[in-house]
């Protein structure tokens, strides 16, 4: 059986998002280790409740959908353990 030529138009934009979305997360990887370098060399603290709170509301007001603003704030909280783990992980 033959796969149509819209199921591999959409497989082929899926992937081109999914690696996009990889670059997305290892970029913002980069910048919080270098803004964990630069609240260390300021004597900040790391994590910023207020700042993610402040990062979840922008969001769901940015979001034209159809993620759902639940959608939203889970995701956000995903990026923000994955983030913290791997942040965890590197040293400066």
């Amino acid at each position: 059986m033959s796969v149509p030529p819209e199921v591999c138009r959409l497989r082929a934009e899926l992937t081109e998002l999914d690696e996009r979305l990889v670059e997305a997360v290892n970029r913002r990887l980069e910048l919080v280790l270098e803004l964990r370098h630069v609240k260390e060399a300021h004597g900040l603290g790391f994590l910023d409740p207020a700042r993610e709170e402040w990062l979840r509301s922008h969001l769901e007001t940015v979001n034209r959908g159809p993620l759902s603003a639940d959608g939203v704030r889970e995701l956000l909280a995903e990026v923000l353990a994955l983030t913290k783990r791997e942040v965890g992980r590197t040293s400066l």
